[in-house]
């Protein structure tokens, strides 16, 4: 059992971008969006959905964008939760070098499909300022011991500490994870398609 009174939550460095895209490399490897995303029925799924977490991490450190990791006693990174800012156009308008590299790395249709996902997020939300949590993982070895929740306060922090934040909103598209976010004052505010795969909306004001 893992007590909060033993974790810290710290934003995370350069150094820990490796280890921050292993640890979403678990949590998301069968998400149905990056499933379906990045083919997995061809080979080579694992190496575009590795190719992609890290390209989108490096450019939320270049950008710098809140990720924010939970550490234990030991110096474990057991949760990270990454956040686009108010005013940082990610989704269609993301500038030419990223579309290139993830084209090059994972190929146009899992390119398009990403975009396409963050244009429908943007235009749903029930706000103009607002908080994106793009990324969320815990590790599989820590779950269900309050690591999640001792996350999601980290992320009401980071939120509140920014007075022009309406809120943050989330796209969940794991079923069973919508109860983890309306326990954390979550809403539901659209149920949304990107290609074939069904997911919810959700946001929580402040």
């Amino acid at each position: 059992m893992v007590l909060t009174q033993n974790l810290k939550a710290v934003y995370l460095s350069a150094e820990d971008i490796n280890i921050a895209s292993s640890l979403l490399y678990l949590a998301y490897h069968d998400d149905p969006f990056f499933l379906a995303c990045f083919e997995s029925e061809k080979d080579g799924y694992e190496q575009r959905l590795r190719s992609a977490i890290r390209e989108e991490l490096l450019i939320f450190w270049d950008k710098s964008q809140p990720m924010v990791g939970i550490y234990n006693d030991d110096e474990n990174l057991l949760a990270v939760a990454c956040l686009i800012q108010p005013g940082i156009e990610f989704g269609a308008q993301r500038f030419w070098h990223w579309r290139l590299k993830m084209m090059l790395t994972t190929g146009y249709v899992s390119t398009r499909s990403m975009i396409e996902k963050e244009d429908k997020v943007r235009q749903a939300i029930p706000a103009e300022h607002y908080h994106l949590l793009a990324f969320i993982a815990v590790h599989p070895h820590h779950q269900h011991h309050g690591v999640g929740h001792y996350l999601m306060k980290a992320v009401d922090t980071m939120v509140n500490e920014q007075k022009n934040s309406e809120g943050v909103g989330v796209l969940v598209t794991v079923e069973h994870y919508q109860k983890f976010f309306a326990d954390a004052n979550y809403q539901k505010i659209k149920d949304l398609q990107v290609g074939k795969v069904p997911c919810q909306l959700m946001f929580k004001f402040k």
